[in-house]
């Protein structure tokens, strides 16, 4: 049940990257490295290289606004596994809501739901809940946390912190390490944005541009290094697109009292794009508004 301390904690602080640019010199000799036929450089064909290839990972994004599957969630912390059926519902710039169910009866025992404005928690056993905006939630805040960041993970898309989506203009902010730009079957190429302690990798493949792998990695002088990883995989139609039906976090930080390593996996079985539901949860009357720490530690011994 630490699902949503796994991945609220483990993505450090989200901040615009910045992108200088730099304009050569114009002489009236073609500089070393010029093809004089066409006046490009070396350096204008390499950087067409790699923003084709950015261009060729955003275009994977699925069309689809909304994203509706069973899930299979499984928690380990290093000394025991967690496994609870679930349902995952998504709708692109609203919310992603996660619902725990109990094995068999599939009755609701928690509910995690982030939406654009807010993140709420809600204990079903205890009958109690939290909902708060990002900056009253103390990790949240701390780290520049946002919906948008959280949403392109959920969705296996490229994101720049920060923004709501990744538009034509601004792929020219990530690199691409091009000598690993091999066309072969099982070839991947890493993509890179890079902002003062934050690093931000993703590893897609070469030849489809769908996206195997995404990584964050903080480094606070205070705080020591938190890594996230979402590993996807299982590719499987949908609509037009791909989508991965087997999703697997890892979690290392520093920032606890010892380093700690947490993993969750989610395993859906069966996308549907249906809109039939609704986007807001209003906790029951009877239930009593607690703090996150207070319903995450009931939540993880559930």
């Amino acid at each position: 049940m630490k699902t949503s301390k796994i991945i609220l904690t483990g993505i450090a602080a989200l901040m615009l990257a910045a992108c200088g640019t730099q304009k050569a010199a114009v002489t009236p000799k073609p500089a070393a490295g010029t093809d004089k036929a066409a006046g490009t450089t070396a350096t204008d064909n390499t950087q067409r290289q790699k923003l084709g290839f950015v261009q060729r990972v955003s275009d994977q994004a699925l069309y689809q606004r909304n994203l509706v599957s069973n899930l299979t969630f499984t928690l380990s912390d290093g000394h025991k596994d967690i496994t609870v059926p679930g349902i995952l519902h998504m709708r692109k710039d609203e919310v992603i809501r996660l619902q725990l169910l109990i094995p068999i009866i599939r009755s609701e025992v928690g509910r995690i739901e982030f939406a654009k404005d807010y993140v709420l928690f809600i204990d079903r056993i205890h009958k109690q809940y939290v909902k708060a905006s990002y900056n009253d939630v103390a990790f949240l805040r701390d780290n520049g946390i946002n919906f948008y960041s959280l949403q392109a993970l959920f969705w296996n898309q490229l994101f720049i912190p920060g923004q709501q989506r990744v538009s034509e203009s601004s792929l020219s902010k990530f690199d691409v390490d091009l000598a690993r730009l091999a066309n072969t079957a099982n070839a991947t190429t890493a993509v890179t944005l890079k902002d003062g302690k934050m690093t931000y990798r993703w590893m897609a493949q070469t030849l489809s541009g769908l996206i195997s792998e995404a990584r964050a990695q903080y480094v606070s002088p205070n705080h020591g290094t938190s890594t996230l990883t979402w590993k996807y995989s299982g590719f499987m139609n949908f609509g037009s697109k791909k989508f991965p039906t087997h999703h697997e976090l890892t979690i290392e930080t520093e920032a606890t009292k010892q380093k700690k390593t947490l993993k969750a996996n989610f395993e859906l079985d069966g996308f549907s794009d249906s809109a039939d539901w609704d986007t807001m949860t209003t906790p029951s009357d009877k239930y009593k508004q607690v703090s996150v720490e207070e319903i995450l530690g009931k939540l993880m011994n559930f």
